[in-house]
């Protein structure tokens, strides 16, 4: 009797312990979710938005880079040769108009300022003989022929320094002989410098700097033959570049050029940008946005900035009630800049967490 007692009692701590571990594997393998409730305090930290149904716009990303507007461009060229003795420039500076940029000591000009002085006595001694002449013809002594003819010599030598004067204020001729100024032909920015201290010059070569204000540049954008359908001149762009990625700029395709580019196998168009802050430099490289033509077609329209990024997938918070939230799956048909559309697993009215989104998605996730 007494081994029947200790045999039974073995059994049930078997059969308890038994039950004990099938209820711990249960639990494991079937874990309880929570209900999670929104706090007061978290509340007020998020807002929702009630999706809609909109008719699909797509966009087109283009790519093109940030250039001069070479309609508002001045390339200056030495109108004389010389040597360059001073620069008081670097490439990027802001000049106003009139400024002083550079000094160059020129032969040439030096030939020419002799030759100013050379007539300015030669001026001095026709005027005397002039008078003298005119004192002549009073007395008598003299033809009125001779008379004439010294005034028009006399004439010809003042107009003669007049043309001298005029290219020596061209060259910006100083009163040092043989130096003159390069000064800036307009206000703006230097974009382009081949000039420097010792360098020799030549008249009419390469532009020695050049001057934009950079108030409105081009964009030159890239279009592939199968794009082209989607771009008109006129049509309204936003651009977008590397160096500020959060910022779009409006402007709108001024000119689609007809010749086609062999080395890039693409078409160009030309984008007209106002850039009053003067952030876009010509060089950048640049996406450029355009929205295809419309389409009939609609589908819910979920705002890109209510969508979570995990694991390369999209998801959305929905809202119901404070203690009735779900992420779910993005599935897009088609996207814009503002909205992702799908045509799946959503219903018109939805709420979707629209703020803090991030945050309440982690939360969720714990």
């Amino acid at each position: 009797m007494k081994k029947q007692l200790i045999y039974s009692s073995l059994l049930c701590t078997v059969l308890l312990l038994n039950s004990c571990r099938n209820t711990t594997e249960a639990t494991t393998e079937l874990p309880a979710t929570p209900e999670y409730c929104l706090h007061k305090d978290f509340k007020e930290l998020i807002a929702t938005e009630t999706l809609q149904k909109r008719a699909i716009a797509e966009t087109l990303t283009l790519t093109g880079n940030i250039a001069y507007n070479e309609n508002d461009v001045v390339a200056f060229k030495s109108l004389l040769g010389g040597v360059v003795e001073n620069v008081a420039f670097e490439l990027g500076d802001y000049v106003k108009k009139g400024q002083v940029l550079a000094t160059v000591r020129s032969s040439e000009l030096n030939e020419i300022t002799q030759e100013k002085r050379s007539l300015v006595n030669r001026i001095s001694f026709l005027h005397h003989e002039l008078k003298t002449k005119q004192s002549l013809l009073q007395d008598g002594m003299i033809s009125s022929s001779e008379y004439e003819n010294a005034k028009t010599e006399y004439e010809n030598a003042k107009v003669e320094m007049q043309r001298i004067d005029q290219n020596l204020s061209m060259y910006n001729a100083t009163s040092d002989s043989g130096l003159f100024q390069i000064k800036a032909p307009k206000e703006g920015y230097i974009v382009q410098k081949e000039i420097s201290m010792g360098l020799n010059i030549s008249a009419l070569e390469e532009p020695l700097f050049t001057i934009s204000n950079l108030n409105q540049i081009w964009v030159m954008v890239n279009i592939y033959a199968t794009n082209l359908q989607h771009v008109k001149e006129g049509a309204a762009v936003k651009v977008r570049t590397l160096a500020y990625p959060d910022d779009l700029f409006d402007g709108k395709i001024d000119k689609i050029y007809n010749v086609f580019d062999d080395s890039e196998r693409v078409l160009k168009a030309r984008v007209l940008l106002q850039n009053t802050a003067l952030k876009l430099k010509p060089g950048m490289s640049a996406d450029i946005i355009i929205e295809k033509n419309p389409s009939s077609e609609t589908a819910i329209a979920i705002p890109n900035d209510d969508i979570v990024f995990s694991n390369n997938k999209q998801y959305v918070i929905i809202y119901k009630s404070d203690c009735d939230l779900e992420i779910r799956l993005v599935k897009p048909y088609a996207s814009n800049l503002e909205y992702t559309y799908v045509l799946e697993n959503f219903k018109e009215g939805e709420k979707v967490i629209s703020k803090n989104e991030l945050l309440l998605f982690e939360e969720l996730n714990k």
